[in-house]
């Protein structure tokens, strides 16, 4: 019987933990390969996908810091408006209330 391999699905945390033990603890690429069950053809992979796509990370942060600020002040004009809208209704509604003599 042949032995059949089931791909692996590793997470992007599992890629980096291994990536780190090369590049911080200068754990050999052989043996994390032999560690963990994968070719040095996909370790590479992972380092390459790593080193070109590592500063989209700090980009992102600080995009999505920007999209947040912009949507707390759209949130907060809103309020405003609707405050103000609220507080015509209330004025309406107690004039009303005078000139039928509820109150």
């Amino acid at each position: 019987m042949s032995k059949i391999q089931k791909r692996r699905h590793d997470s992007g945390d599992e890629k980096v933990s291994i990536l780190r033990r090369h590049l911080v603890e200068r754990v050999p690429v052989s043996d994390l390969c032999e560690h963990y069950h994968i070719s040095p053809a996909v370790f590479y992979r992972w380092q390459k996908e790593f080193f070109e796509k590592g500063g989209s990370v700090f980009q992102s942060s600080l995009s999505s810091n920007q999209g947040s600020e912009k949507r707390i002040v759209v949130l907060e004009t809103k309020l405003v408006q609707k405050n103000e809208v609220l507080a015509e209704l209330m004025a309406e509604h107690l004039k009303l209330k005078k000139t039928l003599g509820v109150l």
